[in-house]
Parts: C-alpha cells; sequence; structure tokens
C-alpha cells in the first residue's frame, strides 16, 4: 500500500484519498497499485457499498507521474503495465458504484477515469485535462470511446488533440458532472451521495450499471490503446515530449515526419 492513498471504510462508503498534494497528486506505480488494490478489495468486502474517490491538497491529480513515463520512453514499462494498465482495467470493471470528489487540475487519467464513476462532483475551480497528444501518446482508459460517446467528437477532439482544458461549468453543462459545487462543499456533497448510494439495493444498483456499461466494448478499447501507448513511448517524438518537459521548453515535433 502506497503512504500516498489513503483509504478509510465508514458507513459503507471506502473512501480512497490521494494524499501527495506536493506533487499534485501525480500518479506513482505504488499510488496505482494502491488504488487498485481498494478498488480489488472493496469488490469482495461486504462492508462496502460504494466507493468514493479524492485528493487532498489544490488539485484532485496531476496524472501520470511523468518520470515513470519519461522512464518508459527508454525502455522500462513497469509503470503501464504494473500500475497505470492495472489501474484503468480494474476501474473499468468495477461493479460497485463510484464517486469522484475533484477539485483543481484533473489531469489525464485523473480525467479519464471520471468516465468510470458513476456520479462526479466538481469544485468550482475543477479544470479536466486529457494531454495525451501534446505528450506524443493516445488516450487511455477507453476514453477514445468514452469521451466522444459522453460531449461529442468536437468537444472530445479539442481535449485530446489540442489539450484544451474544460473548466467545470463546461464539463457539467456537457455532462461530465452531476453538480459544481464550492470547494468548501465538495467533499460534503460527494460523500453525502455516496451514504446515498449505500440505501439503494445494492443488487439493483450492481445490475443498472451492468447495463448502462458495454463492459466488452469498453475493455477492447482499452487493450488497444494501452498496445498503441507502449507503441508510442518508443518513438522519437515521445522522446521528444518528454525531454522537452525535463527541459522545461516547448517540444518541437516539426522535425518528424507524419
Amino acid at each position: 500500500m502506497s503512504e500516498h492513498v489513503k483509504t478509510e471504510i465508514v458507513d459503507g462508503v471506502m473512501t480512497v484519498t490521494l494524499q501527495r498534494p506536493e506533487k499534485k497528486n501525480a500518479l506513482t506505480v505504488a499510488m496505482y497499485d494502491a488504488m487498485s488494490d481498494a478498488l480489488e478489495r472493496a469488490e469482495t468486502d461486504g462492508l462496502v457499498r460504494v466507493i468514493l474517490f479524492q485528493g487532498d491538497g489544490d488539485s484532485f491529480t496531476a496524472g501520470n507521474d511523468l518520470a515513470d513515463f519519461a522512464s518508459q520512453s527508454k525502455g522500462d514499462n513497469s509503470a503501464i503495465e504494473g500500475g497505470a494498465h492495472r489501474f484503468i482495467a480494474t476501474i473499468g470493471k468495477a461493479k460497485k458504484p463510484l464517486v469522484a470528489a475533484v477539485q483543481g487540475n484533473a489531469v489525464g487519467v485523473g480525467t479519464t477515469m471520471l468516465l468510470h464513476c458513476d456520479l462526479v462532483y466538481l469544485a468550482d475551480n475543477a479544470r479536466l485535462i486529457t494531454p495525451f497528444v501534446n505528450l506524443a501518446l493516445v488516450p487511455e482508459a477507453a476514453s477514445s470511446f468514452l469521451l466522444p460517446l459522453r460531449i461529442g467528437h468536437a468537444r472530445a477532439y479539442a481535449m485530446f488533440a489540442l489539450g484544451e482544458p474544460m473548466e467545470a461549468s463546461a464539463a457539467l453543462a456537457c455532462g461530465l458532472a452531476n453538480a459544481v459545487v464550492p470547494q468548501t462543499e465538495l467533499r460534503k456533497k460527494a460523500r453525502d451521495a455516496a451514504i446515498a448510494l449505500t440505501k439503494r439495493p445494492a443488487g439493483s444498483l450492481s445490475l443498472t450499471k451492468q447495463l448502462m456499461r458495454d463492459h466488452e466494448r469498453i475493455a477492447a478499447r482499452m487493450a488497444e490503446e494501452g498496445s498503441l501507448i507502449k507503441e508510442r513511448l518508443k518513438t522519437p517524438e515521445a522522446r521528444e515530449a518528454f525531454a522537452a518537459f525535463a527541459e522545461r521548453r516547448p517540444p518541437d515535433f516539426t522535425k518528424f515526419q507524419a
């Protein structure tokens, strides 16, 4: 279990809190594994009826720790295969209700995981960011299927291809969130919703979720995206993206042919 992920069960709600605020809750392999462990435990623990995700500090999560991604571009695939890939696969097949409380930036998987949550509450300062193309990668967590399905091709393409952040109000308007509230009210709003779900019949909730999601198609798209990400991490474009990040300069992709 990672020291940067806290898990507690109270009144039927398992709360999973990201606790690396000094790094904007950037996700390490250990943090991914801790979240996967929590989800797997929740599925078999009769005391857990709902899972609630939240993050400490001013950001929900800055997404993948780019040091892990940079190491993969040099041939180390542990972060994708042992961390991010496992978490994405696990959240994609979760049967119990998932609730998210999001403040500040939700980058990369911080946004794509929300597509697998059943209720999403945003603070009024939340920003959803999917910078995969900017890193010379492709979307993950079946978001290349789920995001256009939710918000339409035009908005999804702008988020992916241009890396344009989506503000909380826009996310609410296009169906990515259930409500936007002041940050001071965020955790209470999300927890109240989670508690309300614990009082509903668990069997009906599970079946309703199953009926609303095409699990086979989601799993297939996750596998396709994962394979492409592994390929992209080995490309000169990806090496340039991570070198530019480390050197705090804009990347120059114009020197590579399409």
